[in-house]
């Protein structure tokens, strides 16, 4: 895709949304979609796509969001659905450590498969612990240090209530036109078409938007 000439424009941004089983990926975008909660999802079976138009930085961006299975027999299909992807939300049940842990796989799948895929971790079911704090399982020290780990956004959202949703979503939309540049797609087209040697190198301003003060991006 070139440059945008004017603010008609529209930039195509593919996302995918990874987690394990039941950590709450399917509410979180039925949240940012429909502005709806459901209590009883359907686990999703493969994946599940749909579109949303948002305006970032005074320009128009569409996500195209592939909503993954998180079930361990997916997980050979799930490449298909983040290859290409420009931003993954990871996401993690604050109730629950397992989900938390399995972050690190997608880590390592991500950036072993796409470079130019920025990461952002989000916990969900944060209702849950604001009723009673006994039942949190991920400190926020330890997603903090994940995140800072990984220069990235740590997002702690609820799907019921709707607290700090569109944030990841806003965020995500932002990021891609402040950095748009570095990807390949946006790049000038040269006589040398077939070189796929190019690397990703990021510029001061590409570094101070892609890394993410916790004071500015974790949401309480």
């Amino acid at each position: 895709m070139s440059s945008p000439t004017n603010n008609d424009q529209v930039f195509v941004l593919k996302s995918v949304i990874l987690g394990v089983t039941d950590t709450g990926k399917t509410c979180l975008l039925r949240r940012f979609i429909y502005k709806t909660f459901g209590k009883n999802e359907a686990q999703t079976i493969g994946a599940a796509f749909v579109s949303k138009k948002i305006q970032a930085l005074g320009k128009n961006v569409t996500l195209n969001i592939w909503d993954t299975a998180g079930s361990e027999r997916y997980q050979s299909m799930t490449k298909m659905y983040y290859r290409g992807a420009r931003a993954a939300i990871l996401c993690y049940d604050v109730t629950d450590k397992s989900s938390f842990e399995k972050i690190r796989y997608w880590i390592g799948e991500l950036q072993e498969n796409e470079q130019f895929c920025r990461i952002y971790i989000c916990g969900t079911k944060k209702d849950l612990i604001d009723n009673d704090p006994k039942v949190r399982a991920v400190s926020n020290d330890e997603a903090e240090v994940m995140a800072q780990d990984l220069q990235t956004c740590h997002f702690v959202t609820s799907s019921l209530t709707g607290e700090n949703v569109d944030a990841v979503f806003q965020r995500i939309g932002e990021d891609y036109v402040k950095n748009m540049h570095s990807y390949p797609e946006n790049q000038p087209k040269t006589n040398d078409d077939g070189d796929e040697s190019f690397q990703l190198k990021p510029s001061s301003h590409d570094k101070a938007s892609s890394s993410c003060s916790f004071a500015s991006c974790f949401k309480r």
